[in-house]
């Protein structure tokens, strides 16, 4: 299993927007690829967030994000996205790793 993480800060007043925007980005996505996301809300730092998806295979994921990226309804979502980061946080930290065990 290929698992993405992400880590971001967004803007105490605009989680309903942001959820709202990974909502829609998810429903494209799915059109796509067999995918599970979990949305993390850090206890400590109020505006931090991680966002952890998994997927079945990376080959799979490649392939089909190079078309999900084409499409303008993503791109204008990912715009919307990043208007809502902390303007002076607004760095995307990403990173890839691959299951090994589940407990």
């Amino acid at each position: 299993m290929f698992v993405k993480i992400y880590e971001y800060h967004v803007q105490k007043d605009k989680v309903d927007e942001y959820l709202t925007i990974q909502q829609k980005a998810s429903e494209i996505y799915s059109q796509y690829l067999d995918l599970h996301t979990m949305f993390l809300n850090s206890k400590d730092e109020d505006t931090k967030w991680l966002e952890i998806t998994t997927y079945n295979d990376e080959v799979q994921y490649n392939k089909s994000m190079n078309i999900i990226n084409e499409r303008k309804d993503i791109q204008d979502l990912f715009e919307a996205f990043q208007s809502l980061l902390l303007t002076d946080r607004n760095e995307i930290k990403e990173e890839d790793f691959i299951a090994i065990s589940n407990v």
